[in-house]
């Protein structure tokens, strides 16, 4: 089979199984008993109905309308397969619907409508406006597009944004004003040639032009040739816009001197020839699908020095509008927009394009292993799994809405606003927020024992700019210094982070004897005792905390658990400090559970368990929530005599000979813990009120294997695991840590856990 009938063959398959199409439809509330239905529809809806009636903005408070996209099509300007009917573009449209979804957390209903007729089609959409928020008009063919837009612009009070122009010329924008500054040119200086006079085009020309870019500087060339007065072939208003006075008819007669071509037009229509002739450092961006104008490696062949952009995925600097309308639409419908205007598009656009201009994402840097995404000429636009751009696209888009005048519903805090959208990507974000609070007023120095690492990189990069925090890497800085500059960090060491270098560093002989004086005793020899502090990344950040160089380590991104935990424990488990038990936070679609203990004690004894009961109560208040712990067995309150429900009683009994200020019950089954009703069932005494939020298990095995389920098929996202019981001096992640987790842990080695005891 071929790679086209290959992908062809994946594809169907993609949209066929394990149900058709891309999308469903979800409640998003309860429906399980006779009361929900009668809240959900009859009678109780109709409190709902009546409240809107009498004000109709309060629709997107009690209806889903405020976060409600329609995205309308008729199929006659498909990309790449034209006009292909409204019932053969509903694949297209559903795809849209899930990147909406994806990227932004808005939720969409695609429309194919088979109607041709424009002011018909308009007609039908504005009809529409009591179902959605605002509407997407995507892939009309022109020049019926514009008639379609302007007339639901008119009569309608909602956004309404034909996503094949503004959002086409919006990232065009953007790439366009980071080309400009990597070649060291302006709007205003610059000379434009153009292919392709459809929507697309003349809307990426009329942004250019607000942007600063000249009238008489743009040439306009389409299949017919350049867009001239007098002309009478194929002309419109919009293309006469662009029209010049001039007896030159072609793109080879117009591309001379050129500072940037783009072309929304056809394959190969840009020879190296016409290259040739363009200004120095020229600007290409040939954005035909899937063949591009030109393709890149012709376009360098004859200028080295070309910055080029396409439309294709497999070239540097693709121009997607995704990294444009699930932003604009989320930030227009959370400030009640009522339409779409330049400011809020301009805003949009230098939001996309300040955000490639900082340092590149782990997320997007996960999600494009392999390339280079370092601001520059292969990386004028960011990526569109950078989970950054709804936070600053979206908010930058509300505020300019609200300084337009068109917002109905204005945010009073755009930072507070842009931290909320930051937690719809970081699922970590909202929880973690106590930690970072009380983590901004430590100003702790957290040593990182694997400083090589591009994760631990990032992350430390993250801290300087997220915490008060000091980063401390362990490695060497020639190594360390590559790195940051292959993955588009700006950390240096020496300048901003401090670097602990094994091979050679002055504090050696003292690490070494420090060592030593805590070993000597256990058969570690000042020989064993050098080799270690030159190797064992570990051992050195233990001696780091261990004399005060440092106030918490943490390790783990690579080798086994308990190795760690070894090293951690021969040189800090001092003056009462232990390893009592790790936890670990699992933060899933409902709610956050915590597990213990996952990896220290493998058969805990009862007072083992008493004490990561009270190590994890106190740690859970960390996150601003009070503790429900239930000690899980598969005895039942008592109705085993033996096995781990003998320990859990045990423990319990030890828990209850003082006063506790956290909730506790047990011993009983997960579900049980989890569930209050069926707990209320089999024991109706019990002392815990609705869901256990804490579950400490008799076995390492079973807390470690519902951790992992739980990470695994419930997309749960781990924070941590917590190392209790060595007063926040160390904390050991496990391999699979992402620099966002590492960034929570360093938040968490961050701050004294004693106030919440």
């Amino acid at each position: 089979m071929s790679d086209n009938q290959g992908l062809r063959q994946s594809a169907l398959n993609y949209h066929a199984l394990p149900k058709p199409g891309k999308l469903e439809i979800r409640a998003t509330k309860p429906m399980a008993n006779g009361r929900d239905l009668s809240l959900a529809y009859s009678p109780g809806v109709a409190e709902a109905c009546l409240e809107i009636r009498d004000d109709p903005t309060t629709a997107a408070r009690y209806t889903a309308r405020g976060n409600l996209v329609a995205v309308v099509s008729n199929g006659t300007a498909v990309l790449g397969l034209g006009n292909i009917g409204a019932l053969a573009s509903k694949p297209v449209m559903e795809g849209k619907a899930v990147l909406f979804k994806k990227f932004a957390g808005i939720d969409c209903f695609d429309i194919e409508l088979d109607e041709k007729d424009p002011e018909k089609l308009a007609d039908i959409v504005c009809a529409l406006s009591p179902t959605f928020g605002a509407i997407n008009l995507e892939d009309i063919k022109a020049p019926d597009c514009f008639i379609v837009e302007k007339l639901c612009r008119e009569r309608m009070n909602i956004p309404v944004f034909h996503d094949d122009q503004h959002g086409t010329a919006i990232v065009v924008g953007a790439a366009a004003k980071n080309a400009l500054h990597v070649a060291g040119k302006a709007f205003e200086d610059i000379k434009i040639v153009s292919t392709g006079g459809g929507a697309a085009g003349i809307a990426c020309l009329n942004m250019l032009l607000k942007m600063g870019v000249k009238r008489e500087n743009v040439w306009l060339c389409d299949i017919h040739g350049l867009v001239y007065e007098g002309r009478a072939e194929d002309m419109n208003p919009q293309k006469a816009a662009f029209a010049q006075a001039t007896d030159l008819r072609t793109l080879d007669d117009v591309i001379d001197g050129a500072d940037l071509f783009l072309g929304l037009s056809g394959p190969n229509v840009l020879t190296p020839e016409m290259v040739q002739k363009m200004a120095s450092r020229p600007i290409i961006f040939a954005l035909a699908n899937p063949t591009p104008e030109i393709v890149p490696d012709a376009a360098r062949a004859v200028a080295p020095d070309a910055i080029i952009a396409t439309g294709r995925s497999d070239f540097p600097n693709q121009v997607n509008n995704v990294l444009c309308f699930p932003f604009i639409f989320r930030g227009a419908l959370d400030v009640g927009a009522t339409e779409i205007n330049d400011e809020m598009k301009l805003a949009c656009i230098d939001g996309i394009a300040e955000l490639a201009r900082a340092t590149t994402s782990a997320e997007a840097a996960a999600a494009y292993r392999g390339e280079q995404l370092t601001f520059g000429p292969d990386y004028l636009i960011p990526k569109p799994f950078d989970p950054r751009l709804v936070g600053i696209v979206s908010s930058s888009v509300a505020r300019a809405a609200m300084d337009s005048g068109v917002a109905t519903r204005p945010i009073a805090d755009l930072e507070e606003y842009k931290a909320k959208l930051n937690q719809t990507v970081f699922k970590s974000a909202l929880l973690m927020r106590p930690v970072f609070e009380a983590a901004a007023v430590a100003s702790r120095r957290i040593v990182f024992t694997e400083g090589e690492d591009e994760r631990v990189l990032r992350a430390a990069q993250a801290i300087l700019k997220e915490t008060t925090e000091t980063p401390i890497l362990i490695g060497r800085p020639e190594v360390i210094e590559q790195r940051c500059d292959r993955f588009g960090l700006n950390i240096r060491p020496g300048q901003d982070i401090e670097i602990v270098n094994p091979e050679n560093d002055p504090r050696y002989y003292d690490y070494w004897t420090s060592y030593h004086e805590l070993m000597q005793r256990c058969g570690v020899t000042p020989d064993l005792a050098k080799a270690i502090m030159r190797t064992n990344t570990t051992a050195i950040g233990a001696i780091m905390v261990h004399r005060g160089d440092a106030d918490s380590l943490i390790c783990g991104t690579f080798g086994e658990y308990r190795w760690h935990l070894n090293y951690v424990s021969q040189v800090l488990a001092k003056d009462g400090l232990r390893p009592q038990g790790a936890l670990s936070l699992m933060i899933l679609e409902d709610g956050p559970l915590f597990i213990a203990d996952t990896h220290v004690n493998q058969l805990p004894t009862p007072e083992q368990l008493a004490e990561n009961a009270i190590g994890a109560a106190r740690h859970v208040r960390r996150f601003g929530l009070e503790p429900k712990i239930a000690f899980c067995s598969q005895s039942s309150f008592g109705n085993q005599a033996e096995g781990s429900g003998k320990r859990m009683r045990a423990a319990i009994d030890l828990l209850d000979a003082e006063t506790r200020n956290f909730c506790y019950e047990g011993e009983m089954n997960v579900d049980a813990a989890l569930d209050p009703e069926l707990r209320t069932r089999i024991f109706p005494n019990s002392r815990m009120a609705g869901a256990a939020n804490v579950l400490i298990f008799a076995h390492a095995d079973a807390a470690s294997a519902v951790r992992n389920i739980l990470k695994m098929r419930a997309g749960g996202l781990e924070v941590g695991p917590i190392l209790m019981g060595m007063g926040n001096r160390a904390h050991i992640v496990n391999q699979s840590i992402t620099p966002r987790g590492l960034l929570n842990v360093a938040a968490i080695a961050g701050t004294p856990v004693a106030q919440y005891g």
